[in-house]
């Protein structure tokens, strides 16, 4: 995968969290449109995302960064340790990576995967997973374009809302 255009990424600050979690509503609510009823899986407040993104930021649990086009945050990646148990402490997962619908396909993605990447191999991990909705091949694609496989024996359902959502969890070595 490369990047056609260079978007800055920095760590997030507590002013940040208001325009991740509109992106996080809107990249959600794209990604998912068709996948998931909206009756059955009601939108999340933004108020209730903003403040999980302000509580994330302010304990570095998970880490996140933001990406900037011309000022303007355009997306988000929020990386730690593997939150699944039984994983050594040199696993790293990717706990969300999104970016605005208006940037899809130009590079966000990259730029914030490099983020995470880099900032995971100082946190000393080797590997790194993420959890993905079965039924988003945009996702699915982006993550297997940069180098990510499929766990097959990983898929499980998880409850959202009143829906159960099948996910897999995706695998890679860090280099």
């Amino acid at each position: 995968m490369t990047s056609l255009t260079t978007f800055e990424v920095r760590p997030a600050t507590l002013r940040d969290a208001k325009a991740i979690a509109e992106i996080h509503a809107a990249a959600d609510q794209a990604a998912n449109k068709g996948l998931l009823s909206q009756e059955a899986l009601p939108p999340i407040p933004i108020e209730k995302r903003q403040a999980y993104w302000r509580e994330a930021i302010e304990f570095s649990e998970p880490q996140v960064q933001v990406a900037l086009d011309e000022g303007k945050i355009v997306g988000f990646v929020g990386f730690d340790r593997s939150r699944d148990k039984g994983t050594p402490p040199t696993t790293g997962e990717i706990w969300a990576i999104y970016a605005a619908t208006s940037h899809w396909g130009q590079g966000v993605g990259l730029a914030l995967w490099d983020a995470a990447r880099e900032g995971l191999q100082e946190e000393g991990c080797s590997k790194v997973t993420l959890w993905v909705p079965l039924g988003n091949e945009r996702a699915l694609r982006f993550h297997e374009l940069a180098g990510f496989k499929r766990e097959p024996s990983s898929a499980r359902t998880v409850a959202m809302g009143t829906l159960r959502i099948e996910e897999i969890r995706l695998k890679r070595a860090l280099m």
